[in-house]
């Protein structure tokens, strides 16, 4: 095959190691130090990760990992090695030449520095970053603009970089996303209404200029239309907020523990911020959530899988791929 034009990161938020309390403290302790996701002041915040959170919250969360761990490892890095491989041989296919992809994770392995290096290898010298976040958000997207440019610090040539900052409102992924939801309907039946749930962040960074919120209305609404729903058919929230501090409302758990189960017996959910299933969708949404409504007196409660590494899901990835990398070809 002929030299490859470029390569392709796909970067997501990262995972333990194993479903242990050691693991699952020693990633929390990286993900939750970074300023991009808690901007508390750092002697402030040092005293409370560790005299606290970090004491407190692995062992729990390291059962959370447990119940929806995979033989591959946590889901998240089970299906972005799918995602990996499914996207290279598209793209492959697509370009007739070898497309190097590599997955980077923000925190947690498979580091930064280990896709870099593979790419040095392969000769790559032109690098599109596309982080596995359509809406953009200071505590995902920018975290792995910071991330990666740490990992290059060392390099004494870095390569050339394309960043894909979003793509909420693409056309493609809001075609992907109904799709999902109409084969969901025609395998496990249509509900009453559908719950779009996002993973939320602090109100006050929203506050501070944060494009998140509008980017989850405007994809909210994009797929609202495309499935043809009226207003009074979805709702819009946001999940796995943390803390104290006000976040963005309205707040999934307290819709779903408070629900008109009279009126609205069943719902589907979705959570279309996520490009993979993870401890969030799989565990949070499909059991936690879902234990709140059935409490309440619903009567059916489904969840939508992730896009993860369906069909329309890569040939959606493979066509920002395309458009964002035309002058390198």
């Amino acid at each position: 095959m002929a030299q490859a034009p470029f390569g392709v990161l796909l970067a997501n938020l990262g995972t333990p190691d194993e479903p242990t309390p050691a693991a699952v403290r020693r990633y929390l302790g990286e993900f939750l130090w970074d300023r991009r996701v808690i901007d508390v002041s750092r002697p402030v915040w040092w005293f409370i990760l560790n005299a606290f959170v970090l004491r407190t919250r692995p062992k729990r969360v390291a059962e959370a990992y447990a119940s929806v761990w995979e033989a591959e490892g946590s889901p998240l890095l089970a299906i972005g090695r799918r995602q990996q491989r499914a996207l290279k041989a598209h793209l492959d296919a697509q370009y007739g030449c070898d497309i190097p992809v590599e997955l980077g994770m923000t925190y947690g392995k498979p580091t930064m520095e280990s896709a870099g290096l593979a790419f040095r290898r392969a000769g790559v010298n032109r690098i599109l970053v596309l982080p596995l976040y359509p809406q953009f958000s200071r505590t995902t997207t920018a975290a792995v603009f910071d991330r990666l440019a740490d990992a290059l610090k060392p390099c004494p040539d870095i390569p050339e970089l394309h960043f894909i900052r979003d793509y909420h409102d693409d056309s493609a992924y809001i075609a992907a996303l109904a799709e999902s939801v109409r084969e969901h309907w025609a395998t496990r039946g249509r509900q009453n209404h559908l719950l779009i749930s996002w993973h939320g962040i602090p109100k006050r960074y929203a506050d501070e200029g944060d494009p998140y919120p509008k980017h989850c209305k405007a994809t909210s609404e994009a797929l609202a239309r495309a499935l043809e729903l009226e207003p009074d058919q979805w709702t819009m929230t946001f999940q796995s907020r943390f803390g104290r501090e006000e976040w963005l409302q309205p707040y999934t758990d307290e819709t779903l523990k408070n629900w008109d189960v009279k009126a609205t017996p069943g719902i589907d959910v979705i959570c279309p911020g996520f490009a993979a299933d993870c401890l969030e969708t799989l565990e949070e949404i499909q059991e936690e959530n879902r234990g709140y409504f059935m409490e309440a007196g619903g009567e059916d409660y489904s969840y939508v899988p992730a896009l993860n590494d369906r069909e329309s899901h890569i040939e959606m990835l493979a066509g920002l791929v395309e458009r964002n990398t035309r002058n390198w070809c």
